[in-house]
């Protein structure tokens, strides 16, 4: 997704193995993702969105007196956050240590790399409830063996 006040900014959703830097958008308050290659692009992240930075995660102080913070990790998993508050930024990263960050305050110019794209869940219709072939279906959603199960939002 992309942040609300990203609206009139042109975007695209994510891939696999983009290769993105964090930016601030012409005529926005905003910060977000832009592919490398297209800067004037925002790249727009589904939650649950894995990323990996190429350095650890620095971010703006509350105040420009004060030195960046260092978040530490390089690892994140995108999420939306305020999602109740239209009018506050939602798109945030939420590291290992359980840390969670607002996007628009990363410092401008970090690379990242999309890693994994969440999972999709596969509806079955009604005459396939129970357990089949593919595997057990719980709430209209097929969960197949191969997959884990903690990767599925029913």
């Amino acid at each position: 997704m992309c942040d609300y006040s990203l609206h009139h900014v042109a975007t695209r959703p994510a891939r696999i193995e983009d290769r993105l830097v964090t930016t601030k958008f012409h005529n926005t308050i905003t910060r977000g993702f832009a592919a490398i290659s297209d800067p004037r692009v925002a790249v727009c992240l589904m939650p649950g969105t894995e990323l990996a930075f190429d350095r650890d995660v620095e971010c703006e102080a509350a105040l420009a007196i004060f030195p960046t913070k260092k978040i530490g990790q390089r690892v994140a998993r995108f999420r939306q956050i305020n999602a109740e508050q239209p009018t506050m930024h939602h798109d945030a990263l939420e590291f290992a240590d359980g840390q969670i960050v607002l996007l628009t305050t990363l410092c401008d110019n970090q690379h990242a790399t999309v890693l994994q794209m969440p999972a999709a869940p596969r509806v079955k219709g009604d005459a396939e409830q129970g357990v089949t072939e593919q595997g057990v279906t719980e709430q209209g959603v097929t969960i197949l063996a191969s997959e884990p199960r903690g990767s599925f939002v029913v």
